[in-house]
């Protein structure tokens, strides 16, 4: 197996690019945050389980993540109280955020379209129910 890439373990043959979804890791964080304020690892909890177990960011690459998010002012971070265990680091969108995330998925439905269109692929839905 090529190491940039990921089979499924359902054994079907899809595979994907672990280079693609990694290039995609902020966009998918500020996805994620779109649905409320959450702490690290519940964020990581969130894409393994959307990706039903198929992908799962490390969480030294999220942490990496939320810093640069931050840096660019894209999420706001605060300490959350220690009622339930231990305190945990929140983070939420901000409105810069949430244009970048936007932009972002615009960005991947256009290029989408494009890679679709050039390797003859069709809508997996078009033609079902007809």
């Amino acid at each position: 197996m090529n190491p940039t890439s990921v089979t499924t373990p359902h054994g079907d043959g899809r595979a994907f690019a672990a280079d693609l979804l990694r290039g995609h890791t902020d966009t998918i964080v500020l996805g994620i945050l779109r649905g409320g304020d959450n702490y690290g690892y519940e964020i990581h909890k969130a894409i393994r389980d959307a990706a039903g177990g198929d992908h799962e960011i490390k969480e030294a690459t999220l942490y990496a993540t939320y810093r640069r998010l931050q840096r660019d002012g894209l999420v706001e971070s605060y300490w959350g109280d220690e009622t339930q265990g231990g305190r945990r680091k929140y983070y939420r969108i901000t409105d810069a955020g949430q244009a970048v995330f936007h932009n972002n998925v615009a960005a991947w439905v256009a290029t989408r379209r494009i890679i679709d269109s050039l390797l003859g692929a069709r809508d997996p839905m078009e033609g079902h129910g007809q």
